[in-house]
């Protein structure tokens, strides 16, 4: 207990040191401040564990300094000395936050008993606050890596709608994090202590879907041998997440807006009325107003799904966070796979910045992962890079152009570099102008207009 660090606060210098004897011979470090005003003082130039404070002084009395404890020491206990005709102060002062009170005279038996059971609930409430934050940090919104304008954009919604009860919508390309913020929402909410459960709307067949969501009595179908919990009452009192939402067929559409209208279903084959208290986040790759404009999704429901709709960026658009990514995801892969991976070169970095990521943050991290676990060396290099990128970044170097003495025409270079492409495109896709297009990056009647101006047609002919 020599680590112990324990503050005295009386006015008499008789229970000052009987105080600090005592505390001392049990193997506590103790100091002493004769008034309130010494003790504050005393505490902004060390930190305490326990502070044993005399309610009644003169000036500065001991409900001041609790206050202070209260406001700036929240790591130091602590414990109130009164008389019995103080006693109903005592009792505000655990309400503004001491541990406990003990009453003049003091058995230090009692004293030492009392501050053992503080220094157990300090220790219980920092292990308590560290799962918490264990908790948060497994989804703390750096897990999403980024420091990009949009993606503080989104943190930001997270954080003003988490712990409220609003259904969000979650939008965003495969791959973009749309469980992470899911999960983001639920475990910063007060629903953080009851069930989150995902369920994928795309992956389950549509006839199974409804009695996975809503359950089913025995003999509901066949097969139903035995009665069915579903999703949403497994989620009661927490949060459900319908990844895929748009996948839903029409029937199951009218069920889910019912349950956000009313809180209530029944399960398959029942006639009992269940109510659930479930906060409902959802999330789709697909463009739901355009799924509305072909009537293949319910306006309504629409609507009432997108009351607070986040919208995660493509990792395209958000290129600048591509190296956090990347270092992040280098970093936790080295280590799970055991592989001592120094870092990773600049041609890489800038091979991956060029990388237009269709498969998003999920793409980056699973290539990280296969080029650390293929890799020989002891860094990333280019002969690490999967050909689908490296090719890219050689097709992508940029031109050093030449420009003679005596100067030269910009649009006739630019006109002549064009013609160059056109036709080592149409060469290396057989002349078949639906590949050079798509070689190109360009619609095929965009090429066959070009190939019209710059005549092309005619060189083939002519060779």
């Amino acid at each position: 207990m020599s680590d112990t660090k324990i503050l005295v606060v009386d006015d008499e210098s008789k229970v000052r040191e009987h105080f600090t004897e005592f505390l001392k011979h049990e193997g506590f470090e103790v100091h002493a401040a004769e008034n309130g005003e010494i003790a504050i003082n005393m505490t902004r130039q060390g930190l305490y564990d326990v502070i044993l404070i005399d309610l009644n002084m003169p000036k500065v009395d001991g409900m001041a300094v609790l206050r202070h404890l209260v406001d700036h020491l929240q790591e130091s206990i602590g414990i109130i000395l009164t008389g019995h005709a103080t006693i109903k102060n005592a009792v505000e002062a655990m309400k503004i936050g001491a541990y406990d009170y003990l009453t003049k005279p003091v058995k230090m038996e009692e004293v030492l008993m009392v501050i053992k059971r503080a220094l157990e609930f300090r220790d219980l409430r920092r292990e308590n606050l560290a799962l918490k934050k264990q908790l948060k940090n497994k989804y703390k919104f750096e897990n999403f890596i980024g420091d990009s304008p949009q993606m503080n954009k989104v943190f930001r919604v997270i954080e003003k709608v988490a712990d409220t009860d609003s259904t969000v919508l979650i939008l965003g390309e495969s791959g973009t994090g749309k469980e992470l913020v899911a999960r983001a929402l639920h475990y910063h909410s007060s629903r953080r202590d009851k069930p989150l459960v995902p369920v994928n709307c795309g992956a389950i067949p549509e006839d199974l879907l409804e009695s996975e969501l809503f359950g089913h009595e025995k003999g509901a179908f066949t097969h139903a041998i035995k009665t069915r919990i579903g999703r949403f009452e497994l989620a009661d009192g927490g949060t459900i997440f319908l990844d895929e939402v748009a996948e839903m067929s029409p029937h199951l559409q009218v069920k889910l807006l019912r349950i956000l209208q009313e809180q209530e279903f029944e399960r398959l084959g029942a006639t009992k009325t269940i109510r659930c208290d479930v906060r409902i986040l959802a999330a789709t790759n697909k463009d739901l107003d355009k799924l509305v404009q072909e009537s293949a999704f319910r306006e309504d429901l629409y609507y009432r799904l997108k009351v607070i709709p986040i919208e995660i960026p493509p990792l395209r658009d958000r290129r600048t966070d591509i190296p956090l990514l990347v270092h992040h995801f280098l970093e936790n892969t080295s280590r799970n796979k055991k592989k001592k991976i120094k870092g990773i070169s600049k041609d890489v970095m800038r091979a991956f910045m060029g990388y237009d990521w269709p498969g998003n943050v999920r793409e980056l991290e699973n290539i990280i992962e296969r080029m650390v676990i293929l890799t020989e060396g002891t860094s990333l290099t280019m002969d690490d890079v999967p050909e689908k990128i490296a090719r890219k970044q050689v097709s992508e170097q940029p031109i050093k152009a030449v420009i003679p003495d005596e100067g030269i025409s910009l649009s006739n270079a630019i006109n002549e570099y064009e013609r160059q492409l056109i036709i080592t495109a149409l060469e290396k896709a057989e002349w078949v102008k639906n590949r050079a297009a798509k070689l190109l990056n360009m619609n095929r009647t965009t090429l066959v207009e070009k190939i019209k101006k710059q005549g092309i047609d005619r060189v083939r002919m002519a060779g």
